[in-house]
């Protein structure tokens, strides 16, 4: 397939109160998609795949924090069937309130939807001839992923999803009961900060960032 082919659309949606990042992800003239994190209130972004007339081939979770998955039960009911993949230390997080934050905000969520398929380190997942490498980035969470776009030719671009690991000058918090400081900053330095420098870094809340601009000016992590 040609690296034009293989080189991925990513159209971003800002969802919920959170204004959390999700993502729809899909190749040029391809009919299928994936859907990285799903927060509060997804229907933009369901109306937007089914204009397209895509096919939900995957929902991919970075992390399983209320905001990233309140809208899984939606998605699943618009596009049934669809796999989830999740890391295997959170999978119970999409039915315990208490795991998920969303009982500390006072508005449990319990998620009806299972995870059917697991995030591992080093696993390669593929998308239309490309390649999508999954880090394990604990820290924030426990089972916090990033999933990097393997090269797919000089012409292909350097993307990773990095989930509320790492921000355009900031990092994710690492006060919540299941964080932790220490291994967030390991997975910034030594996963993330390892990768190509012009790879785009595309967080799960704000505007998307560069894994250089971040090795050179994030206040929190250097390099």
């Amino acid at each position: 397939m040609p690296d034009s082919a293989q080189t991925p659309i990513v159209e971003r949606f800002v969802l919920g109160p959170f204004e959390t990042n999700c993502y729809v992800v899909s190749a040029p003239g391809s009919d299928s998609c994936w859907i990285v994190d799903a927060g509060y209130g997804p229907d933009a972004m369901i109306e937007r795949i089914r204009e397209r007339g895509q096919r939900v081939g995957a929902v991919v979770l970075t992390h399983a924090h209320a905001d990233h998955i309140a809208g899984l039960d939606e998605i699943i009911g618009a596009f049934p069937g669809v796999p989830v993949f999740l890391h295997p230390s959170e999978r119970a997080w999409l039915r315990d309130p208490e795991l998920n934050l969303s009982g500390f905000a006072g508005t449990p969520l319990v998620c009806d939807a299972e995870a059917t398929g697991e995030l591992s380190d080093g696993q390669a997942l593929e998308l239309l001839g490309a390649t999508w490498r999954v880090l394990h980035t604990p820290g924030h969470s426990p089972g916090g992923v990033t999933l990097v776009l393997e090269s797919v030719g000089e012409s292909g671009a350097h993307v990773a999803f990095v989930g509320d690991t790492l921000f355009a000058g900031s990092i994710g918090r690492s006060d919540f009961p299941t964080s932790d400081e220490a291994a967030l900053h390991r997975s910034i330095r030594e996963r993330l900060y390892t990768l190509d420098e012009d790879t785009t870094a595309l967080p799960g809340h704000g505007p998307p960032t560069t894994i250089g601009r971040e090795k050179r000016s994030n206040p929190f992590v250097r390099s």
